[in-house]
């Protein structure tokens, strides 16, 4: 963490840290964690992808950069097994602007060396670009003034933990750089098909071009350092204008193939068990047989080569020795035996594919002056590649769309709420007059409503909401995806049957028989019935007011959506859906006592917050006008002189003229069941009454 960060950063950090202790860390950190990290003027923008990329905006809220963690694409396990992760903020050009370490458990630091060692190193990547070949050591001696390599100060004991924590950035970076910069996905890695043998020899090898060669002359080499400071300090060179200066060869040994033709047999032994420890690297041997060498006298081991340097389609690849003994074949020309060799290592995860072009370049070194001389340099290059038919692929497999994932997660709950809401369906578009009808018809009910409480609303979290009218809205004045109503199949196939049942009867059918807020409130209705209590029921020209208040709130979110969208997700708090339905009433008190207010109110004022307050029942009842009938029957009499319908209906949805208000009516089957019943139904009482007197007076 750098100095002078807000003090959220360090609370974020503990977080973090608590969440890492306990196993708790997801895959990705979510925004409020990683926001702190980010130093003003600078702000996290979007989420580019599943793997924790997000956007670097500057003061003026335009794309500066990417910011990502390094453990979801590159977890490079550390001495304690676990990946080390990284912050690290990138811009456009390809620039470290900050690296910063977010979690580790390393031993070293944990039990050893002082942590701020550990934090102090990343601070050296500032600056540096992903062009640069950034290795963690020092330079040795005074051939580094000249070297390939950009050098980032270890930590002395700690420099294998350091090491793997700069692979790790290095294999997230490149990968940004090559999925986001450079607007190219890369494909699947290359690795050496152990399956594949093909008998070869050094001169099927060189004919092939499976072998490259570079060869530079004195003359060449004077060229390239012709009016410098250093055109005239290479006397071997102006002594022999012919000779060669760099005499290169380079072959990739990954194919067990090519290895065999190149190496001796113990040699390519010893390299397929170095293969078999580092399975994800990519050996490739460099042979040297002019006088230039390839490395300083200073070169370590099993370091990176000072004077070597490579990149694949304009990135660099971080090659290092893989300090393995070189014994060539015998059949090899005496000149490659006696030449300088070394077999250098890349991690295929870093993005390097070996049967892509890629270019080695050896730096030239000169001196001026005797006392600190001044160091000059060159590049020479060379371009190889390795034929496809030595390595494989594995495709990987296509991810399934989250919609999908979450399709077969639920397949066993979708099947069942398929069943029910078919049988829903065909019962009230076939059957209703039967159903209402019935004599056991209130049990039944409350059955239904039973199920939908506990398995669409607690099991299922099938409860439908504004929030999701809204963000249809929302997407569609943004031009953004629909997608996301796919990531809850559930909810959508309450949508989609809610949807037909705007055609077919109007808001009933979700507000009558599959709320499950409304059908706890129904519950209390019935429970206050038991109790006794006194009911309240306003005058119909205060009915009237008050079913217009669910309308003011739905414009009230609908202005908020336009202007002050960030304040939405409050707003929609005036359903209690989340409160009752999706945690179980386990919220803060006062979204507690909300809800349960609402239920306790419809103990004396019938379902009162569906008929007067509800923001979706007035979504419900606006796409209610796309209903194709009227299907709740009604009689000559009804209205003129019958009231009993209009008396009964708990609702408020029948008129003084017997008609009735689609807009209002909850499906619950009360008028239906008067309609049909001989011994409620006035006109069927009297016209059953005259049919009596007419036999009577017969």
């Amino acid at each position: 963490m750098q100095t002078g960060a807000p003090i959220k950063t360090f609370f974020a950090s503990v977080a973090l840290w608590i969440s890492a202790a306990l196993g708790l860390a997801a895959d990705t950190l979510p925004r409020d964690l990683l926001a702190p990290y980010i130093v003003p003027p600078m702000s996290l923008g979007e989420q580019l992808n599943d793997q924790g990329v997000w956007q670097l905006l500057n003061s003026g809220g335009a794309e500066a950069g990417f910011v990502f963690e390094t453990e979801p694409m590159a977890p490079l396990p550390g001495f304690s097994g676990a990946a080390i992760n990284m912050l690290v903020v990138l811009d456009l050009e390809g620039q470290f602007l900050d690296v910063q370490l977010i979690s580790h458990n390393e031993p070293i630091f944990v039990s050893g060396l002082p942590e701020k060692l550990f934090f102090d190193f990343f601070q050296q990547y500032r600056g540096h670009s992903i062009s640069d070949t950034l290795v963690v050591g020092s330079p040795y001696g005074d051939g580094g003034d000249g070297s390939a390599l950009v050098y980032l100060d270890g930590v002395t004991k700690g420099t294998a933990s350091v090491r793997i924590a700069h692979e790790s950035i290095l294999a997230a970076t490149l990968k940004v750089a090559r999925e986001k910069m450079s607007g190219i996905s890369t494909g699947p890695p290359a690795f050496p098909d152990e399956t594949y043998r093909e008998d070869l020899t050094w001169e099927d090898l060189v004919e092939q071009g499976i072998v490259t060669r570079k060869v530079v002359t004195n003359a060449e080499i004077d060229a390239l350092f012709a009016d410098t400071l250093w055109e005239d300090d290479d006397e071997e060179a102006r002594a022999d204008p012919e000779g060669s200066y760099l005499d290169l060869w380079v072959v990739d040994l990954g194919a067990p193939s090519i290895a065999k033709a190149v190496l001796s047999k113990d040699g390519y032994v010893e390299l397929r068990e170095f293969m078999t420890i580092s399975t994800t690297d990519e050996p490739v041997l460099v042979v040297e047989t002019a006088r230039h060498g390839l490395v300083t006298e200073e070169f370590v081991r099993n370091t990176s080569p000072d004077l070597i340097s490579a990149e694949q389609g304009g990135f660099p690849i971080a090659f290092r020795d893989s300090d393995l003994f070189v014994e060539l074949n015998e059949a090899l020309p005496d000149a490659l035996h006696n030449g300088t060799s070394l077999i250098l290592r890349t991690d295929r995860r870093l993005g390097f594919d070996p049967t892509a072009e890629w270019i080695l370049r050896i730096k030239a070194l000169r001196e001026h002056g005797s006392f600190q001389p001044e160091i000059g340099s060159a590049s020479l290059e060379l371009t190889h590649v390795t034929p496809e038919r030595f390595y494989d692929r594995i495709e990987p497999i296509k991810p399934s769309p989250p919609w999908l994932d979450a399709l077969r997660n639920r397949q066993g709950d979708l099947i069942l709420l398929a069943v029910f809401l078919a049988g829903m369906v065909a019962v009230l578009g076939l059957q209703l007059n039967r159903l209402a009808g019935h004599r056991y018809f209130t049990p039944i009910r409350l059955s239904i409503l039973a199920f939908v409480v506990g398995f669409i609303g607690w099991w299922g979290q099938g409860q439908l909401s504004i929030a999701t009218p809204l963000a249809v809205a929302r997407t569609a004045l943004e031009g953004g995806s629909y997608v996301f109503l796919l990531y809850d199949p559930f909810s959508l196939a309450v949508w989609g049957v809610t949807v037909l049942g705007f055609v077919l009867w109007g808001r009933g059918l979700f507000c009558g028989w599959l709320c499950p807020f409304g059908a706890l409130q129904e519950f209390a209705h019935h429970i206050s019935r038991l109790l006794r209590l006194p009911q309240i029921e306003p005058s119909a020209k205060w009915d009237d007011r008050l079913k217009w208040l669910k309308y003011v709130v739905l414009g009230a979110l609908v202005l908020l959506l336009f202007t002050a969208p960030a304040r939405l997700d409050k707003a929609i708090e005036v359903e209690p859906f989340k409160t009752a339905i999706t945690t179980f009433f386990i919220r803060e008190w006062y979204y507690v006592a909300y809800a349960v207010g609402l239920l306790l109110s419809s103990m004396v004022l019938f379902k009162g917050f569906c008929r007067y307050v509800c923001p979706l029942g007035a979504v419900m009842a606006i796409g209610g006008l796309l209903r194709g009938r009227k299907w709740i029957e009604r009689r000559a009499e009804c209205g003129s002189p019958c009231q009993l319908c209009k008396v009964k209906c708990s609702y408020g949805a029948i008129k003084k003229t017997g008609e009735i208000q689609y807009s209002e009516c909850f499906q619950c089957l009360e008028c239906v069941t008067i309609h049909d019943n001989k011994a409620q139904c006035v006109p069927l009482i009297l016209a059953a009454r005259g049919r009596k007197l007419e036999m009577a007076a017969e």
